[in-house]
């Protein structure tokens, strides 16, 4: 594995191909008041980029492009709360996306267990390292662990894709399961604009 850290974007020449998978490490849960700190990228290649970004500065226009680019598969795990804080911070929409996540929930209801580290576990055998996941993201100087933990949530996503395009396919659900990917960056908007804790489409 290789991990590469950018400082403020990508390089206008890296090419991930088709289909990259992303996530996001900010300083805490809610998009609209807590801070992007690092986009980290993966081509499903073993090999991650690992973009660190500084407060106010999220001109990136690199990463913006990619992030639009409508030939290019923007894989996530939980789409929802990545989609909504790189609107928020880099006011791009990204799409086109798939959730490793809703893909756990639409094809593997058998269980209400739908974490990356679960995924990783019961469908590739991967043991993920958590630890690291409530630390200071914030900070100027990642530690190596740090680093490793934030490589690690991308790494895994295109394998992950794999075996749950395999279940859904069997489950007859892929329909269904495209046109909730299809929704994702509208549900991120909504979350953006502060309806995330309130069901619409409730009675």
């Amino acid at each position: 594995m290789t991990v590469t850290l950018h400082h403020g974007d990508i390089p206008a020449n890296l090419d991930l191909g088709p289909s990259v998978a992303i996530d996001t490490e900010t300083m805490g849960l809610k998009p609209v008041r807590d801070r992007l700190c690092l986009v980290q990228l993966s081509a499903g290649d073993g090999n991650a980029h690992i973009v660190q970004l500084t407060a106010g500065q999220y001109n990136a226009p690199n990463l913006r492009r990619l992030l639009a680019d409508p030939k290019v598969t923007k894989l996530f795990h939980f789409a929802r709360f990545d989609i909504a804080t790189l609107w928020m911070h880099l006011n791009v929409l990204t799409a086109p996306v798939y959730c490793t996540k809703l893909a756990s929930r639409l094809s593997r209801t058998f269980t209400a267990h739908h974490s990356l580290k679960t995924l990783c576990s019961e469908l590739l055998d991967v043991d993920l390292d958590k630890q690291q996941q409530t630390t200071d993201w914030g900070a100027a100087r990642l530690t190596p662990a740090q680093i490793e933990y934030a490589a690690a949530d991308v790494l895994y996503l295109h394998r992950l894709q794999a075996a749950l395009d395999t279940m859904l396919n069997r489950e007859g659900r892929m329909e269904l399961a495209q046109a909730c990917f299809d929704f994702l960056p509208s549900r991120a908007l909504l979350d953006a604009a502060g309806w995330g804790d309130e069901d619409i489409f409730a009675h």
